[in-house]
């Protein structure tokens, strides 16, 4: 393709008045990466009763529709919930009678370990529950 010479002067003088191009943006540091415990987050983020989880996710979903993510944490909560109000109806209505002895079974003799060992049979029949402890222990460390 040719050009005149009127035609090739005028695509050079725009060719100057162009503007130069923008400066590429500088990535931050936490792109990608996830969030720090000491950042601020999310009111869906940090609830942990599953009643007040419910209704901040309903407020956060215009459509009413919850990843699945959220929802299994919603499920890990009521159950967690469940399992507590279970033990605490299976608890001896008289606390005094139970107390010494449940504090002579921690105390640690010769020998003894401070920290209890789960039984495995639970953790084989109840693997969502361990599962929740176990997120939960971690959303504890990442807090501290």
């Amino acid at each position: 393709m040719s050009f005149d010479a009127h035609s090739l002067e005028r695509l050079r003088e725009l060719g100057r008045q162009l503007p130069q191009p923008l400066p590429a943006p500088e990535p931050t540091p936490s792109a990608g990466a996830k969030p720090r415990a000491s950042e601020k987050r999310h009111t869906v983020e940090l609830e942990r009763d599953p009643e007040q989880l419910f209704r901040e996710l309903m407020k956060v979903s215009p459509d009413g529709t919850v990843p699945p993510h959220l929802m299994d944490r919603l499920r890990s909560l009521e159950e967690s919930r469940l399992a507590q109000q279970a033990r605490e109806r299976r608890a001896p209505s008289s606390g005094q009678s139970a107390a010494p002895a449940a504090e002579a079974t921690r105390r640690p003799g010769p020998g003894r370990s401070t920290t209890p060992r789960a039984d495995p049979r639970l953790a084989a029949e109840h693997p969502d529950l361990y599962t929740a402890f176990h997120s939960l222990l971690l959303e504890d460390e990442e807090d501290d």
